[in-house]
């Protein structure tokens, strides 16, 4: 596939006369917050809010001098080393939470005069404030964001957390269609295949490419403004804090994965998995989920992933120690990594990668069909068998996870087994999901150069691209399912395999019922 021509809008370094990063993506009561900021006009203003329900305002500050300092060539991978411009200690008053830096420059062209920045508050190690620690998908987030130069999309292998997220990744202009990838069809129109529609929205407003597929405004957001409106109480930590402070998920009942949580490290997984082990429990409301595991490097400040390359690039590869090999910075569910996703998730993308994206099932319901209705995710929903779950706001889309299946005596989906999947799991619903090859991708959105998910995921799983290892990964599904993958004696998985299932919440009495459910029992050791 030839990608497509660049656009003034793909590139979004010094795009806006404003723009930011904190020191650190996360804090703690009492810890010491840099806001990096660089200005090309001589006076900007800066609020902070915590945005949960609703957005409140915890700080601000008025007519602070602009400046310009130099950005490194290497700022993408790097950092930008720009100086503090604003140090606060965290005060003792705010809550566990997302926080929007929003910064505006004076004197700037409209639709170039805000920059927005973020940082979690997290509770203490040990000291949870909720019973539930939503974890925002940080990871995943910078492997995206091509700020400064290149994104793990567009040929990085190292990507930087200090520098400015890209344009709309944290705030943008609300719409409910023309920003998704998989953008939702009404009963008169043919699906965008081609994602026409969605680079029309984003070169309209200078969005880059990417800024739908990961960050906080198109996710977690949508998770957190239902929960909390709800109230549903809620702690929050980001990706590398599960690797970098060990300890944090102690006290916890359920750790929440939500969106698009694709990028996880060792030390993430392993914490995870140490928790749920130990009776904790986990739901994934997430979709590509623990796809690819990488290596958080310089001291925490920086991410490494070689991807589709790493089998033959990753340095590690080439260590006669098995277990250093097994670092390389592929996919979860490569033999030489192998540890698949699907054995703690209970569901991986090579069963089911995208939905309503490109060919990919281009006309789906965009809905979970439920088989066991009797099961309690669906309590309180009036769900019967064969009902779909979700169509209207198209929850399956974009990205998916998806387990190997057949059925059993009673016409009922069960897993197949045979690729780690847990043996103690139950399928509840599902929807067909594929990968997708060479020349089946949007036509408007540059995918790889010489092969595409499908060809890969062959190649790595089976060892060969031919008819029939590409016949083995192409049909797959997105799944909800429940399973005990450590017996008895550890905690409770929920999977539900689809990145826009978030998009249901506030329209969808049902997507909201079984949210609820879902938080609810597993609040509950």
């Amino acid at each position: 596939m030839t990608a497509p021509a660049p656009h003034p809008s793909d590139d979004p370094t010094h795009h806006d006369a404003v723009e930011a990063y904190c020191g650190r993506l996360s804090h703690t009561v009492g810890d010491e917050l840099t806001i990096h900021v660089r200005c090309t006009t001589d006076r900007y203003d800066v609020e902070i809010f915590r945005w949960g329900a609703t957005r409140e305002l915890v700080w601000s500050a008025s007519d602070l001098p602009g400046a310009v300092p130099e950005t490194p060539s290497d700022a993408d991978a790097a950092g930008c080393d720009w100086p503090a411009s604003i140090t606060i200690d965290v005060p003792a008053e705010w809550r566990s939470g997302f926080h929007h830096v929003r910064l505006r420059a004076h004197g700037a062209p409209d639709d170039r005069a805000v920059g927005d920045a973020c940082f979690v508050v997290r509770a203490p190690v040990g000291a949870p404030t909720a019973r539930a620690l939503v974890v925002i998908a940080t990871n995943t987030y910078n492997a995206y964001n091509s700020w400064g130069g290149r994104s793990l999309y567009t040929g990085a292998r190292e990507v930087s957390y200090r520098r400015p997220f890209g344009r709309g990744m944290i705030d943008r202009l609300h719409t409910e269609r023309d920003d998704r990838k998989s953008r939702p069809v009404r009963w008169d129109e043919e699906p965008d295949t081609d994602g026409e529609i969605y680079q029309q929205y984003r070169h309209r407003h200078g969005y880059p490419g990417y800024m739908s597929s990961a960050g906080w405004f198109t996710y977690e957001r949508r998770f957190v403004e239902w929960a909390e409106s709800q109230g549903l109480v809620l702690d929050y930590a980001v990706s590398t804090d599960l690797e970098q402070h060990p300890g944090l998920l102690d006290g916890y009942d359920v750790v929440l994965s939500v969106g698009h949580d694709e990028y996880w490290s060792v030390g993430q997984r392993d914490a995870v998995e140490r928790f749920v082990a130990g009776g904790g429990n986990l739901a994934s409301m997430s979709g590509n989920t623990m796809f690819w595991q990488v290596r958080i490097e310089r001291d925490g400040d920086s991410m490494v992933c070689h991807k589709y390359k790493a089998h033959l690039d990753d340095p590690v590869v080439a260590s006669a120690d098995p277990t250093v090999r097994s670092g390389m910075t592929g996919m979860w569910a490569d033999p030489v990594v192998g540890r698949p996703e699907t054995s703690i998730l209970g569901a991986g993308s090579a069963w089911g990668l995208y939905s309503r994206f490109g060919q990919a099932t281009p006309r789906g319901a965009g809905a979970f069909t439920v088989y066991r209705d009797g099961h309690w995710l669906f309590e309180g929903t009036g769900l019967r068998y064969g009902d779909l779950l979700g169509a209207r706001h198209g929850v399956v889309g974009y990205e998916t996870v998806g387990c190997r299946l057949t059925f059993d005596e009673y016409q009922l989906p069960i897993a197949a087994g045979g690729d780690g999947t847990p043996t103690d799991i139950e399928v509840v619903a599902f929807c067909p999901a594929s990968n997708l090859q060479m020349g089946e991708y949007p036509s408007s959105i540059a995918a790889l150069d010489d092969q595409g998910d499908l060809e890969f995921v062959a190649e790595r799983i089976h060892g060969r691209v031919d008819a029939d290892s590409i016949a083995r990964v192409r049909h797959g599904n997105a799944v909800m399912v429940v399973s005990r993958p450590f017996g008895s004696t550890g905690g409770e998985v929920v999977t539900i395999g689809s990145t826009d299932w978030v998009f249901g919440l506030a329209g969808d009495p049902a997507v909201g019922r079984v949210t609820r459910n879902v938080v609810e029992r597993l609040s509950r050791r």
